[in-house]
């Protein structure tokens, strides 16, 4: 089953769409949702009237990855479906031809850096976190997000943000070229949809095909490395991963 009532579509003329995440209080992130989120993506993805989109969230928090609450009662079936869930809600951004601008008002963590992170431009706001701490709540990546961060960022920041599962701040983001701009938060709206008009005067098709040149050895790669995945049908839990999720609930 897909969710996507908590998606809000505005469009802006201008070939310009933009995709409230308006899941309070923080965009917590289910196997209904991510599939809600692949569904909406893959429609203005083959959209010829659509030319660039904008992701944004209404929320406080831009995402907080997966909803633990539920996430810790997970069962194998359960697990499965939240591992479809982001590797193919993720994919759907990763492989879209359309430039995608992300207008990333507040914390992204864990499952909800990957909306950045398969974004094509990021415009941050000073508040903006970023961290993916899905080693402390005792799991692994599944392969489309693993492949994703590889592709995304460099080595040592791959490591620091994976292994140590603490989150970084905008200064340090935009060092590590994982966003592109730095704006005040009465400005990001407005920052997004200049973004995007620019991007939208790049001819769709050329657009389309530098992307592709530029993805699809790593799409190839995490195409496979899903099938896999799939094909192993391993639990993504381990004995840890209850209790580690209650502690970070608290």
């Amino acid at each position: 089953m897909a969710d996507q009532t908590w998606l809000t579509r505005n469009d802006h003329g201008d070939g310009i769409v933009e995709l409230v995440l308006n899941r309070p209080p923080v965009n917590a992130l289910e196997p209904e949702t991510l599939m809600g989120f692949r569904n909406v993506m893959n429609d203005v993805s083959g959209d010829a009237d659509v030319r660039a989109i904008v992701l944004s969230s209404a929320c406080k928090v831009f995402s907080a990855g997966l909803n633990l609450k539920q996430a810790q009662h997970f069962d194998l079936n359960d697990q499965r479906a939240i591992v479809d869930g982001l590797n193919q809600g993720f994919m759907a951004l990763f492989t879209s031809p359309k430039p995608v601008i992300c207008a990333i008002n507040g914390p992204a963590i864990a499952g909800g850096l990957f909306f950045v992170l398969a974004s094509d431009h990021r415009i941050a706001v000073p508040r903006a976190q970023f961290g993916l701490a899905e080693v402390r709540v005792g799991v692994g990546f599944p392969a489309g997000p693993l492949g994703i961060a590889r592709a995304m960022l460099d080595a040592n920041m791959t490591r620091r943000l994976m292994m140590r599962g603490q989150p970084i701040d905008v200064q340090a983001a935009l060092a590590a070229g994982l966003v592109d701009d730095i704006v005040e938060p009465d400005a990001l709206a407005q920052a997004a949809l200049d973004a995007a008009r620019e991007f939208a005067q790049i001819p769709p098709a050329a657009y389309a095909a530098v992307k592709s040149q530029l993805r699809a050895d790593t799409i190839a790669q995490i195409t496979a490395a899903v099938a896999a995945e799939t094909a192993a049908d391993l639990p993504w839990y381990t004995d840890e991963t209850a209790a580690a999720m209650a502690r970070m609930i608290g």
